[in-house]
């Protein structure tokens, strides 16, 4: 375990959405940035559902703010495949904690597993019942090459109408 976080968390108050992960991929810890991996839809799903005004490249993900979007992980000191991640990885209180301080709009799993993770259960796609105090849960399909089969930017087009219906 690292002293450091992989990846720095974008959080701030007054966001409308925050995404968050599981752990930064091995691209992504290698170049420092969210979603680095060229074969995961992440950036470009981003911006064809409107969340943000123009294509942005990885590197760019300390700009999210601006478009009123935050990003974390439930592992801030692992990097990897879920698979290989140690079974204490996941900082479930931790991420609780930072929505409770930040208190976004929503708070979107950008995986089935990151969602299940954090809140049990076999949690279905899109907005769910229970959230964390005021802000709005949502599950979406993951954006990694590896997960294509169960991809659906259906549901990730779903969460920008439920980000931009609430302003």
């Amino acid at each position: 375990m690292r002293d450091a976080p992989i990846l720095p968390d974008v959080l701030e108050p007054g966001l409308r959405l925050v995404f968050c992960g599981t752990a930064a991929g091995r691209r992504s810890a290698e170049a420092g940035a969210y979603y680095a991996h060229p074969g995961n839809m992440f950036w470009r799903t981003v911006f064809a559902t409107g969340l943000t005004p123009r294509l942005l490249a990885p590197a760019e993900y300390p700009l999210m703010p601006g478009f009123g979007i935050g990003m974390t992980d439930l592992a801030k000191f692992h990097s990897g495949n879920d698979i290989d991640l140690p079974a204490d990885a996941f900082d479930v209180a931790a991420l609780r904690k930072k929505i409770a301080t930040f208190a976004p709009g929503v708070l979107a799993f950008t995986s089935k597993h990151a969602a299940h993770s954090a809140l049990g259960g076999k949690p279905a796609y899109g907005l769910q019942e229970q959230g964390f105090g005021d802000t709005r849960l949502f599950v979406l399909p993951s954006p990694s090459g590896q997960a294509r089969r169960s991809w659906n930017a259906d549901v990730w087009h779903d969460l920008a109408r439920l980000v931009h219906a609430a302003g």
